[in-house]
Parts: C-alpha cells; structure tokens; sequence
C-alpha cells in the first residue's frame, strides 16, 4: 500500500521513530526507514517528520503514517509533458515559464531535505531539452501547497518580474478550505508579521515592532461547507505562510494545517496537507508588455475534499 499507518503502543513507549519503522511488518529496516524519514515521507501526528526526526521517542498513542508515493519524494527527476503528468507547463515563451506544481513537491531544493526532488530540478531538465540555461524561480509556494509558479529564463526577465512584485501589481489567487465559517465572508486581513529563523514559522507581531512586516490578503467565501468554507484570498502582499498563519489569526486555519493550528482543530478534517491552492496568476510581460492571466484547476485532492464536505453538508440538510 501507498499509504500506511500505525498507532504506538505501550510496549512502543520509548523506541527511536527509525526503529519503530525498522520492524519487518512496516519497512523491514533502518535504512529504508531513514530513506523515507529524509525525502519527506514519514508523518508523525499529522507532522512531516525531519531527518533529525530519526531519532524522536515516541510515547503511546503516537501516529505514524507513511505516504510512500508522495509527490516529489522519489530519487528520481524527469520533466514531462502536460499529459505525462510530472511537468505541468501552464504557459511558456522565450522569456519565462509558468509551472503547475503539484503538493508534496519542493519549488526549490532545500539542504535539510537532502536528495528530495524540486520542481526547480524539473524545469531545468525540461529546458535543458531544449539547450537553454538555468531558470531562476520568481516566487514560490510551500512544498504542500499547490498550484502555479513562475520561472525566468534570463537575468533581464528575473529582475523585470522582481519588480514588479515589489510594487505589488502581478494577481494573485488562492484557493483554500478553512475550518468554520467566516464572518463577514468579504473582507480584508491585515496584520505585521516577522519570520522566526530559528523555528522556521511566521509569527505575528505589532505595528510597533521593527521587525514586523506588513501583511495584506483580501478574501472572500465561495461557499459554505459542512464545517468549513471554500475561500478565495488575494494577496496583496506575499510573505511565506501568510495565508496560512492569516487564516489561523481570525480562528479558521487551513483543513490540514498542522503548523498553524492546534491539534484538536486539526483532527476535525481529516486531510494530509494545508488545503491551499494557488490558482490564478496575472502579470504583465516583461518584454510584450501586455497582461499575461492563467489559472490552475484545483488539484484533485482538493476536489475530492470539497466533494466530500459538499456531500455532508447535503446530507444534514436533506435530515433537517
């Protein structure tokens, strides 16, 4: 099976997270269980193990999953077409490169995922193909998040782009599912937020601090769900995890945040990643000058989640 699970027992109270999936019932042994720890696939109570993560004790009661087939977690890179599915090129000229990204895919290699694949890594050996240099990544998104995201071929296109998202003019839009129901469902978040280097999160601060960066997102609910809201949220600003922690702030975290959101909230949906989507993306072109608009259909997990908040919302209404 692609996607396993096991609850620590008392007698597991106390034994390394690599031993515990060492045992010839689960991986079979510690190697591959340290393989599965460093490319991402371990999940320890809904919390994407790290590779220091090997040697956590676990208690009783601990959940351990393992999602062998994650998106971007194997050893190997190659790029593919649309229809070949890993690659998913939305839009691309001479310029730049607009990408899909699926969840689970890193945008850009990171030192402490080790030999964890990027979709930076795709796009060079997509245009490696076709003899050109190496892109440069205009923005990113979280490895759970997925969505569009864009890639410069040259120096000129990078800075250009750069730009303009300093000055706040590119569109973009999310798509998320939040627990609960928002009010008002218009409106705008805005909040100073300072990024904590050592813990790796995005924290919230005062205006007066020094440290603290404006943070600005516009929302609006699309429909109301069993326990939760499809929302659409416009960025105004771009910090990382702003979405994510903005929705935490006004009490409606993401469906699947581990990071942002205690743990009771988490369990309430049952979903193995933050559901955020980035769908539409409108920019002008650096060279053209004329606007440039794309959108990602929502990827199929997500479907599937509104799917199913759709059909238990129908049913208490039909009982009522």
């Amino acid at each position: 099976m692609s996607d396993r699970r096991w609850t620590a027992a008392t007698e597991d109270s106390g034994i390394r997270l690599d031993k515990f999936l060492a045992a010839p019932d689960r991986l079979g042994s510690r190697s591959k269980a340290t393989v599965a720890i460093d490319r991402g696939k371990v999940f320890v109570n809904d919390r994407e193990a790290e590779t220091a993560d090997a040697a956590l004790v676990l208690a009783d009661g601990d959940v351990v999953r393992v999602w062998m087939d994650r998106p971007g977690s194997g050893r190997a890179v190659r790029a593919r077409t649309r229809h070949e599915g890993d690659l998913v090129v939305v839009y691309e000229d001479p310029s730049l490169l607009v990408v899909d990204k699926p969840p689970g895919l890193l945008a850009v290699p990171l030192r402490r995922r080790g030999q964890a694949s990027s979709l930076l890594e795709l796009v060079e050996a997509h245009l490696r193909s076709q003899g050109k240099r190496r892109p440069q990544v205009v923005h990113r998104i979280d490895r759970d998040t997925s969505g569009l995201v864009m890639f410069a071929k040259d120096g000129a296109t990078l800075a250009h782009l750069k730009g303009q998202f300093l000055r706040r003019e590119p569109e973009r839009v999310y798509q998320a599912i939040v627990h609960g129901h928002l009010t008002p469902e218009a409106g705008a978040w805005r909040d100073h937020l300072v990024w904590d280097g050592e813990e790796l999160i995005q924290r919230a601060t005062s205006a007066r601090d020094p440290r603290g960066k404006e943070a600005l997102s516009e929302y609006r609910v699309v429909q109301r769900l069993r326990g939760a809201s499809l929302v659409e949220v416009r960025l105004v600003t771009g910090k990382r995890n702003q979405i994510r922690l903005q929705a935490e702030l006004r009490g409606h975290p993401l469906v699947g945040e581990t990071m942002y959101a205690d743990a009771p909230m988490a369990r309430r949906i049952s979903f193995p990643r933050q559901a955020l989507h980035a769908w539409k993306l409108s920019f002008e072109h650096p060279v053209t000058g004329r606007t440039i608009r794309l959108e990602s259909p929502l990827p199929p997990d997500m479907s599937d989640l509104l799917s199913r908040l759709q059909a238990t919302r129908s049913t208490r209404q039909a009982t009522v």
